[in-house]
């Protein structure tokens, strides 16, 4: 089922208090989309200075992953890596909720699915509701409030609170299916992107050697058949050497070309593609760009070619 915050009646509700822990690039811009919307945020990160910008655009500190949980009912989670999920999990499942409805917990993060499906059951354990509910876009696109949510694992008690909190943190949502469809999806997601990245790195390079002016080209190309996202939002990085400052980083796409494979191999589905496009982002790393925007493939094609071979 597609929902892009389509509930009228939760949407006429006013906001309330919503936890959110892990501001990092993702989860400082959606926290402050929040608060924007009018939302009680108590938020907590490691990073002092995270939790000061959100204490700057309006929301509340909270001491640890286990306050948050204390004092809200649902918390939107935006973590780096699958050891930080179980240890906020333990965090959250610590919390005294005692005849309180279990914590709904929407979980963000791109991780291996494996790292997913045992943070359900970590949290079963622990009587919380986890939810996988990955997020397609950059950090960019979470500031401009321009990222997809790909909700899974709801039900009757935890979809419409869910559906509140998103329908003003991203563009829209859609429920995708049972827990872990979420992240399955957002990884075929990013396949694409991988791909298109490189795709377009690869016909701009081109282009320019064949002696186009690239602000007339780019534009053209965008508008035509051949258009991608991809092309719109990194083309320009690549003509500008904008990727030195990371929008989405190389070493995320690596991590996230890691977890594909490892979907790609457990349902024995062929990446050809992915996988001759994942050559070029290590090669970025390897040539220290692994901080850099995924957009600067293109000046790893543009050193790894000649420019006279026919």
């Amino acid at each position: 089922m597609s929902a892009a915050m389509s509930d009228p009646f939760y949407e006429r509700r006013p906001p309330g208090e919503v936890g959110f822990v892990g501001l990092g690039a993702m989860g400082t811009p959606l926290a402050g989309h929040l608060v924007d919307a009018g939302w009680q945020v108590v938020g907590h990160d490691l990073s002092a200075d995270a939790v000061s910008e959100l204490q700057r655009r309006g929301g509340s500190p909270a001491t640890s992953a286990a306050d948050v949980a204390d004092r809200v009912d649902v918390v939107v989670t935006s973590l780096p890596s699958a050891a930080a999920l179980v240890s906020v999990i333990d965090a959250l499942g610590s919390a005294d909720r005692s005849g309180r409805a279990p914590l709904v917990v929407i979980e963000t993060s791109t991780l291996q699915l494996e790292a997913k499906l045992a943070a359900r059951d970590q949290a079963e354990a622990l009587g919380l509701a986890l939810l996988d509910c990955t997020l397609s876009g950059t950090s960019q696109q979470a500031r401009d409030r321009d990222v997809i949510a790909y909700l899974s694992g709801t039900d009757a008690e935890t979809s419409a609170p869910a559906r509140r909190v998103l329908a003003d943190m991203v563009r829209a949502t859609y429920e995708v299916g049972d827990f872990g469809s979420g992240t399955r999806l957002k990884l075929v997601a990013n396949l694409l992107v991988a791909v298109h990245n490189l795709t377009a790195a690869e016909a701009l390079l081109l282009a320019q050697r064949a002696g186009l002016d690239l602000d007339l080209a780019l534009p053209a190309l965008v508008d035509g058949a051949g258009g991608s996202k991809m092309l719109a939002h990194r083309g320009p990085l690549m003509l500008d050497e904008g990727y030195r400052t990371a929008a989405a980083r190389v070493d995320i796409f690596l991590k996230d070309i890691a977890a594909i494979r490892s979907l790609a191999h457990d349902t024995g589905s062929p990446i050809p593609l992915l996988s001759l496009t994942g050559v070029f982002y290590e090669a970025a790393a390897a040539q220290g760009r692994a901080a850099q925007d995924a957009a600067s493939v293109f000046a790893v094609l543009d050193q790894m070619s000649t420019p006279h071979v026919v």
